[in-house]
């Protein structure tokens, strides 16, 4: 009845088949389906990958259905642009994905997937990839091979490592990794305890010089302050006992290598490259490593966390 029908919108209609009627739509080219009870056997018309509307169509929609597995004939959709079957109930992306070339955003959200292929690395077109809400655990290398990726969404996944390829995604604009172990672990790691007020109090003592005798203060005291550590960067006259700064510090190695190594900083001011902490003289080489270490942290900060 509708030959020259281009979009058609049955989400939230409670199908769970569509007929052989789609096949006769040649001009049809976005098709939305959104939380139906679509994914039993004969969800899909037979002969959808050889109709005309393999060629016509560009958006497809699907989320929100009963999917357990990608359906074989939406492979055969050559003209895809973008594909979205969040919210269903894929346990895997299958290696023939590869065949959808044109297609440019993938929404996989929302399901129980655990790996990703490789063979989804050669998606030339593809810019935006959403894998949130998963339960997946690594990422292959070859992903690095999506030159025109501009977004990957991998939020609440199982990640607890990146593999370093990814650094080779020079266009990436977007970057969500949050709910993952890895930044979990990392704002976990972050975090600065504020100074107790013993501590801010021993502080002042050792720092000030303020003199004192065993008869002065409470046996515990005395020991406690002679567990005063004192602050390893060169422009700080600090100290610190249970509160303090981890901060990874590149240190030249027989100055052939630049080896990154854990050290404690009293205060977050202690990172700062404007801290006003009481100047004292270092060498260059050792301003430098504490530059870059503080640039690298930043960095780090804003992939992981922004």
């Amino acid at each position: 009845w509708f030959p020259a029908l281009e979009v058609l919108d049955v989400s939230g209609t409670g199908l769970a088949e569509m007929g052989a009627e789609l096949l006769s739509l040649p001009c049809l080219h976005t098709l939305l389906a959104k939380n139906n009870r679509l994914g039993g056997p004969g969800s899909l018309p037979k002969g959808l990958g050889q109709a005309p509307l393999a060629r016509s169509l560009r958006v497809l929609n699907l989320s929100g259905n009963r999917f357990a597995e990608v359906p074989p004939a939406l492979l055969q959709l050559r003209g895809l642009r973008s594909l979205s079957l969040g919210g269903n109930r894929l346990h895997s992306i299958p290696p023939d994905i590869q065949e959808l070339h044109s297609l440019e955003f993938l929404y996989l959200g929302g399901n129980f997937i655990t790996a990703i292929p490789p063979e989804l690395a050669k998606l030339p077109s593809l810019r935006y990839l959403v894998l949130c809400d998963n339960k997946i655990q690594s990422i292959p290398p070859q992903l690095a091979q999506l030159h025109s990726l501009r977004s990957l969404s991998l939020h609440n996944n199982l990640l607890t490592y990146l593999p370093r390829e990814i650094l080779n995604l020079v266009h990436l604009e977007e970057l969500s990794l949050r709910g993952n172990p890895l930044v979990v672990r990392f704002v976990r790691d972050l975090t600065y305890n504020p100074p107790s007020l013993q501590e801010l109090a021993g502080r002042t003592v050792k720092t000030r010089n303020i003199p004192y005798t065993p008869s002065d203060l409470p046996e515990s005291l005395v020991r406690y302050l002679s567990l005063a550590s004192n602050c390893p960067n060169p422009k700080c006259g600090g100290v610190y006992f249970d509160s303090c700064v981890r901060q990874i510090k590149f240190v030249d190695f027989c100055g052939k290598y630049r080896l990154p190594l854990m050290h404690y900083l009293c205060s977050p001011e202690c990172s700062s490259p404007f801290s006003s902490a009481s100047q004292s003289s270092t060498s260059q080489s050792e301003s430098d490593s504490e530059d870059e270490a503080s640039v690298a942290a930043h960095r780090m900060q804003k992939v992981l966390l922004g």
